[in-house]
């Protein structure tokens, strides 16, 4: 495939779904971009959702077609509401179909894995000091108490 041309790749990918396509964006660099491609993702979403939800949702600014095929995508199967996600073993907060926050792992992961800003300190007589490692659930929490504080505000900004 490194000697094809890539219209030639192109056309060959004009023939995927949505799901193949990405898979063949995980192949290599080429692919990647040739895989990109905002025609190839256009056509996707217009055969799914029609011209008139393309036009509606025509990407603006630095989105492609594909960002919005995605969210698109996402919508259709989770919903439009506030959710968190899980894909793989990441989690993620999801509002109108957009990622809005990474919500962090499932899995552990060792001190040497953590940046050098979240290491554990050593304390002068060589103990561990005890800080508190956020996981998932703690970040859950502090985000569903910054949502009920913004949303008092909203509601006392409607009551007046």
């Amino acid at each position: 495939m490194e000697t094809l041309p890539g219209d030639v790749c192109l056309n060959i990918f004009r023939f995927l779904d949505h799901q193949n396509l990405a898979a063949a964006q995980q192949v290599c660099r080429k692919w990647k971009v040739l895989a990109s491609d905002n025609i190839l993702w256009s056509k996707l979403f217009k055969e799914r959702w029609g011209d008139d939800q393309a036009m509606f949702f025509t990407p603006t600014g630095s989105k492609s077609w594909k960002d919005v095929y995605e969210t698109q995508d996402r919508c259709d199967r989770v919903g439009l509401g506030l959710k968190i996600i899980r894909e793989g073993g990441d989690y993620f907060l999801i509002h109108q179909g957009e990622i809005r926050r990474y919500l962090g792992s499932r899995k552990r992961k060792s001190v040497n894995d953590l940046p050098s800003s979240s290491k554990p300190k050593l304390m002068p007589d060589g103990s561990l000091a005890e800080e508190s490692c956020r996981g998932i659930l703690d970040k859950i929490l502090f985000f569903i108490g910054d949502l009920e504080v913004a949303t008092a505000d909203a509601k006392r900004g409607r009551s007046s």
